[in-house]
């Protein structure tokens, strides 16, 4: 099977066609697939459609969903992580699959860390008590920096060593 895509002679990688600990990478790609199908399945209840409303208005980037109303917004938001699951699962075969779909998780979870700041009443900076608090949103919404670096390593695994140099095979 052929594991490499070349576009103007560049060859993107597959995790699971490659070699010593950069095989690895695969364990990422399915944990990462399980996390977008399982979230982008909630998108489409009432309950997590009502939960992300606040983060989704107060948005620089995806405010503009709202003209889907309350559940549409919702849908949208279900629909890109599932596709974007679909990718990432179709990578494991389509080294450039691999790299759009990263990618696509990339942009996602900066989206979605970024809720962090912009959402009212999540963090509470102080100078005189503790210099950052947050509550029980920004706790939930603060890890998603770790999904956000795994979706940077598989991107980054994806394309061809020239656009990477530091990768060893």
């Amino acid at each position: 099977m052929n594991t490499s895509f070349n576009v103007m002679n560049t060859s993107f990688n597959v995790a699971e066609a490659g070699d010593g600990s950069y095989r690895l990478l695969a364990i990422l790609r399915w944990v990462m697939v399980v996390i977008f199908v399982s979230f982008g399945i909630q998108k489409f209840t009432l309950q997590s459609a009502q939960g992300i409303a606040q983060f989704i208005t107060n948005s620089p980037f995806i405010s503009w969903l709202s003209i889907f109303g309350l559940r549409g917004e919702a849908y949208v938001l279900g629909v890109a992580e599932l596709t974007i699951a679909a990718l990432l699962a179709a990578g494991a075969f389509s080294p450039l699959l691999s790299a759009i779909g990263s990618l696509m998780g990339v942009v996602t979870f900066a989206i979605t860390w970024s809720f962090f700041f912009t959402t009212p009443g999540v963090v509470k900076w102080s100078v005189s008590t503790d210099p950052i608090a947050w509550n029980l949103t920004g706790e939930f919404i603060f890890k998603d920096i770790v999904l956000l670096c795994v979706c940077v390593v598989l991107f980054l695994a994806s394309l061809p060593r020239s656009f990477v140099p530091l990768r060893k095979a």
